[in-house]
């Protein structure tokens, strides 16, 4: 088969890159014909505050890349589109934002009937929505003939957007596309023999953009109530908005010398050091819909602290490689944190910690990308 993925790939950063790449080399490796068109400028600066490009590839560039496409380029949008219709079997357009509907719709308008076409729904809605973003999402959802999303709840909010039109809504759990540390926590970690003798270090980890619905206010007021006052916190990752607001609450919380905020976008070669000093990786998400943030700790040998939002609590195993708690609420936060403090609970949760297979879940997915 003949297939366009339309996406974010290096120099873009972060998760949505590595899987439109991943996924490019996983339908090639099964012998389809792929192309990725890819963005030169994705996002306007003002929409995106963070770093949205980096000099170091994450993972293998896929061959097959063009950077044709621009947000502020629409006579290019449908030219695109032509080209894809004309040269693919099947059209698959990577959502991320409703930043990107109006874009894709013009891509859209250029394939025509010519090709099958899938919107592979990364989010369906964002997490802090606006009015516009359900009528933006609603029109793009109904011009594509398939919807594919990673949870049922996330296929269910799809569902309801294209009801009454003949779109199918399908779901895969989105499969793992980790970062390229270049082996450096390979043989680390869950792999070692030696890991449920690693020492308790009396540190926690949050890691990732930080934006309201991840949670961090959350768990600094369940670190000031619920775990030893010996135990620190780093937040790494960019900090929409800044972090003026986080450091005042955790003033106040009497914490800020416990919690260090490492601003910024972490590169994948800065992964094993940042998370070896951890004794786990905390997940204080309000709400979700899919992460690859488990199962990176995994591979670093961490066990995990999470809410039960999204698909974090399939992630997790409650009590054997991690916690669960409850999303939005600082004390069960606050219980989880002292329970994972307690006597031998951090070595023995670590040393059931297994790294995932991708394969299985690359299987699944492909065939319900492409069948």
């Amino acid at each position: 088969m003949r297939i366009t993925l339309i996406g974010p790939a290096h120099p873009y950063k972060g998760g949505g890159a590595r899987h439109t790449t991943e996924l490019a080399h996983r339908l090639a490796a099964r012998g389809h014909d792929v192309v990725i068109e890819s963005w030169r400028a994705q996002y306007p600066a003002a929409l995106y505050p963070g770093r949205q490009t980096i000099d170091v590839p994450e993972a293998d560039l896929f061959a097959g890349t063009r950077h044709d496409l621009a947000w502020y380029r629409p006579d290019g949008w449908h030219r695109i589109g032509r080209r894809a219709g004309r040269g693919a079997d099947l059209v698959v357009v990577t959502v991320f934002s409703p930043v990107q509907v109006v874009p894709y719709l013009g891509i859209l308008g250029g394939v025509g009937g010519r090709a099958r076409t899938v919107a592979l729904c990364h989010n369906v809605l964002p997490h802090e929505r606006r009015a516009v973003d359900v009528a933006l999402t609603r029109a793009l959802l109904r011009r594509v003939g398939t919807v594919l999303t990673h949870s049922p709840a996330q296929a269910r909010l799809a569902g309801a957007l294209v009801r009454g039109t003949g779109t199918e809504v399908r779901t895969a759990a989105l499969p793992p596309h980790l970062p390229d540390m270049g082996g450096a926590a390979k043989g680390g970690g869950a792999r070692s023999e030696g890991a449920a003798r690693e020492p308790v270090r009396d540190h926690l980890l949050f890691f990732g953009i930080v934006r309201p619905y991840k949670g961090v206010d959350v768990l600094l007021r369940a670190l000031a109530a619920g775990a030893p006052p010996s135990v620190t916190l780093t937040v790494a990752g960019e900090v929409w908005g800044g972090s003026e607001g986080l450091r005042s609450l955790a003033a106040e919380l009497g914490i800020a010398d416990r919690v260090e905020f490492r601003e910024g976008y972490v590169a994948s070669s800065d992964l094993p050091e940042l998370f070896g000093a951890a004794d786990a990786l905390v997940l204080p998400y309000r709400s979700a819909t899919a992460t690859q943030n488990v199962w990176l700790a995994h591979e670093h040998g961490l066990p995990v602290i999470a809410t039960r939002a999204g698909t974090l609590a399939g992630q997790v195993r409650d009590g054997i490689d991690g916690l669960l708690c409850t999303p939005g609420d600082p004390g069960d936060l606050a219980r989880a944190l002292a329970d994972f403090y307690t006597e031998g609970t951090p070595e023995r949760l670590r040393a059931s910690v297994r790294p995932v297979d991708p394969g299985p879940y690359w299987d699944t997915y492909i065939d319900a990308l492409t069948t």
